[in-house]
């Protein structure tokens, strides 16, 4: 029994430092192998740790308490269950929820701020860019209220009619280029 533990326990350890110099390319080979039976918890740096815990949770029940094989192993799945468990739920999905995007919705232009880039004639395209968290997004412009707007000046977008952005310039007044 107590041999069933330490190859539990190594091969888990084997795993962790392959897959750490690996890094994603293993990872993403045995990903797929969990995608086939669609179970999300089943992530390969959950498995590695449930191994590791079941084979070194083992070996230390079976040295230092008096219990029967079958109450270690036992103890030793429920304990590896438990850390699995936690693993899950306090590193991996974080960790898959907290991705960055530069994805936005349509809906969310209007209001936004942006900087005209390249000058937007009365009647006529021009270019804004528009910040976002993760990054800057570049937008065919219109003059919403039909007027020049020159490169450098700050806008807001009014309106997306087909796909161009209708801008109005925003006027600074002379208290607020002050405070700037």
């Amino acid at each position: 029994m107590e041999i069933l533990f330490w190859g539990c326990f190594v091969g888990g350890a084997l795993f962790a430092f392959i897959s750490a110099i690996l890094g994603d390319l293993l990872g993403s080979w045995l990903e797929g192998i969990f995608d086939a039976i669609s179970a999300d918890f089943l992530k390969p740096v959950v498995t590695a740790s449930a191994i590791t815990t079941f084979g070194g949770a083992g070996v230390l029940l079976i040295r230092y308490t008096s219990l029967n094989d079958t109450a270690v192993m036992i103890l030793a799945i429920l304990i590896a269950l438990l850390i699995s468990v936690i693993i899950y739920f306090a590193y991996v999905k974080p960790m898959e929820n907290s991705e960055n995007s530069i994805g936005y919705s349509h809906a969310e232009l209007p209001g936004k701020l942006g900087e005209v880039t390249v000058p937007i004639p009365s009647k006529g395209y021009g270019e804004i860019m528009v910040k976002f968290v993760a990054g800057n997004t570049l937008h065919t412009a219109a003059s919403w209220d039909r007027r020049d707007i020159p490169a450098g000046a700050l806008v807001v977008i009014v309106d997306l009619k087909d796909g161009v952005v209708q801008v109005s310039e925003l006027y600074e007044t002379e208290q607020q280029k002050e405070m700037m």
